[in-house]
């Protein structure tokens, strides 16, 4: 089963990530939060990594949607998306929500996946 949506870009990683950004916003999705794998290694295991963000976006209709659908999806919340380094090439992923609402047998979840899906598709698409 694949769960992610990605590609290598011909941009660095701060452009990658930058364009990642302003892509979601154009989309609807906020970034909620934003975690600097690298940085996180450095501090937490003084282990050395590559250029890495995971990136948390949420498009608050179909959160609330999907909220008023099922309490629990909470659990799954918010997508991530991905942006990282690896051998010189930037790649960007982002979470393919219905594999991951697949989870749930709640039938309403489907329709709104599908919809948040197709919306991180053309994000990934236009990067």
């Amino acid at each position: 089963m694949h769960y992610g949506y990605g590609k290598k870009v011909a941009l660095s990683f701060e452009e990658a990530s930058a364009r990642v950004k302003e892509r979601l916003a154009e989309a609807g999705f906020g970034v909620l939060t934003e975690i600097d794998v690298k940085a996180t290694m450095k501090k937490k295991l003084d282990v050395d990594y590559d250029n890495y963000v995971i990136l948390g976006a949420c498009n608050p209709e179909f959160a609330h949607q999907a909220l008023q659908a099922e309490k629990q999806i909470g659990l799954l919340l918010p997508c991530n998306i991905i942006v990282y380094e690896d051998d010189g090439k930037v790649h960007v992923s982002a979470i393919v929500p219905s594999v991951a609402m697949a989870v749930s047998d709640n039938q309403n979840l489907l329709g709104i996946a599908n919809e948040v899906e197709s919306k991180l598709k053309k994000v990934i698409d236009s990067i």
